[in-house]
């Protein structure tokens, strides 16, 4: 498929990709990540210069039965091969016919949202393993990539499945672009458009690629937001509700309460039961642990940091940005927006800005750990362990929340404050800090460096209070 957009990162799922074609013997290949991330997008570039076979599951109905799947693929390779439709076949002759026209050669064969492709026919996945074992794998110059966005049907059906053990060569996921990609799509405006209105941009896609593809770097960021969210024919308008009934299909409004619930705080598995008025149970672990493999929320645990124990608490936070966004602006004015009853307003006007930016702030720097890691000269292989870091109120020690902690092997703690303000940040954030390292419960011999993350500048009072080791602008975080 001839592509025209431009093509930004994924460089080192690239090189992954290739070193693996050009081995001497087949390859299964996995790759999964959240809806809009660019599995595709990331295919059609590898395979842009090789003889490919590209075949994508339709998204499923209350109506769509196997055999809709299997003529949908059937039609899709007569037209891929240029012969008539095979008519009322199984997956395994399907299968077969299609390793007999790739059994010799460099051929590359693709089975796109395997999860719907396979949704009705509980033997679909036998079948793979069947063609793959005595088939397409006979093709020593044959890759097959599965791939989809319904990553917990990947990881129970496919990579934990006993069937496909000792079959996948290599297991791709593909989270948000770093930042230094994302800059890319200003194409070359980036040099002449503010950090802080990135930011404005990225606060509402991340780094997600086909929300930044809409980007138009001739408007400002405060134009690019209303025409993606705040008009009826938006993408990110639409999106929502896309989301989550392709994803999840009869159970997509349980797995929206659970979103809903972690739009103001990260909560635990207890307090999210509480919330819901539901019982703590497996079942609602189970869609949590759905909506963390498909890239929507981060399960966040704290450690002891003199054993170094990590504690069975987990704090769940919603880490995609548009989510939130989208629950906190759009959704609570939808039906304004699509009778075009809906007037624009300035951003920062709009209900808890800044609190919402924080926590947008806080996920873009936690996505981008390593960069940040550059930017403090800190080499990544000296890192023990780093997370957002909670310690519990107890009868000898203070609560305390810490926007992410870094403990090194050679016993340094980096405390990093993310602080989002629309404008510089002034020495207040220095007491804040001081708080929190006070309330912490640091163990005998390790020394404390804090860190403090910006977007907007900071006052000539933070910097000649000399209190921070290190100060990181946005813009470099942007840069690395």
């Amino acid at each position: 498929m001839k592509q025209n957009r431009p093509f930004f990162g994924r460089q080192q799922e690239l090189k992954m990709l290739s070193e693996e074609f050009d081995k001497s013997t087949s390859s299964f290949v996995v790759i999964h990540g959240r809806r809009r991330i660019g599995k595709s997008r990331l295919i059609q570039e590898f395979g842009k210069n090789l003889k490919t076979l590209h075949f994508s599951g339709m998204p499923p109905t209350r109506k769509t039965t196997d055999e809709n799947q299997r003529n949908e693929f059937a039609t899709q390779m007569a037209q891929s091969l240029n012969m008539p439709i095979m008519k009322n076949q199984d997956w395994s002759n399907l299968f077969w016919f299609l390793a007999k026209e790739t059994a010799n050669g460099k051929w590359l064969v693709v089975l796109d949202e395997i999860s719907w492709m396979g949704s009705k026919d509980p033997d679909f996945l036998g079948k793979l393993k069947n063609a793959w074992d005595l088939h397409f794998s006979q093709n020593p110059k044959l890759m097959l990539i599965v791939c989809g966005s319904v990553s917990s049907w990947i990881e129970r059906n496919i990579l934990s499945n006993t069937g496909f053990l000792g079959r996948i060569s290599l297991d791709i996921v593909l989270e948000e672009l770093p930042l230094h990609d994302c800059l890319q799509f200003w194409g070359n405006a980036k040099t002449r458009i503010s950090p802080y209105e990135i930011y404005k941009v990225l606060s509402v896609t991340g780094g997600v690629p086909k929300y930044l593809e809409e980007i138009r770097p001739s408007k400002s960021a405060e134009d690019n937001i209303e025409n993606l969210c705040f008009k009826a024919s938006g993408l990110l308008y639409r999106e929502f509700e896309q989301i989550f009934s392709d994803l999840f299909s009869k159970k997509s409004e349980k797995y929206r309460k659970i979103v809903s619930c972690l739009v103001d705080h990260a909560l635990s598995l207890s307090e999210i039961c509480a919330l819901l008025k539901l019982e703590k149970s497996g079942v609602v672990s189970s869609y949590l642990s759905d909506l963390e493999d498909a890239g929507f929320i981060s399960s966040d645990w704290t450690w002891n940091l003199k054993s170094n124990k990590i504690s069975t608490l987990r704090k769940y936070r919603l880490s995609d940005n548009y989510l939130r966004f989208y629950l906190k602006y759009i959704h609570p004015i939808k039906e304004l927006i699509a009778t075009r009853n809906y007037t624009s307003e300035p951003l920062c006007t709009l209900p808890n800005w800044s609190t919402v930016m924080g926590y947008q702030f806080e996920n873009l720097v936690i996505t981008n750990r390593l960069s940040l890691y550059h930017a403090i000269d800190l080499n990544p292989a000296k890192v023990y362990v780093a997370n957002p870091f909670f310690q519990r109120k107890t009868a000898r020690k203070k609560g305390c929340q810490i926007d992410y902690l870094i403990q090194t092997k050679s016993r340094t703690l980096f405390l990093v404050e993310i602080k989002f303000s629309g404008s510089q940040v002034g020495p207040k954030v220095i007491e804040e800090v001081k708080e929190k390292i006070a309330r912490l419960s640091v163990p005998k011999g390790f020394s404390i460096r804090p860190v403090l993350v910006h977007v907007n500048g900071v006052t000539d009072a933070v910097l000649d209070a000399r209190f921070f080791d290190h100060i990181v602008d946005f813009a470099k975080l942007l840069k690395n």
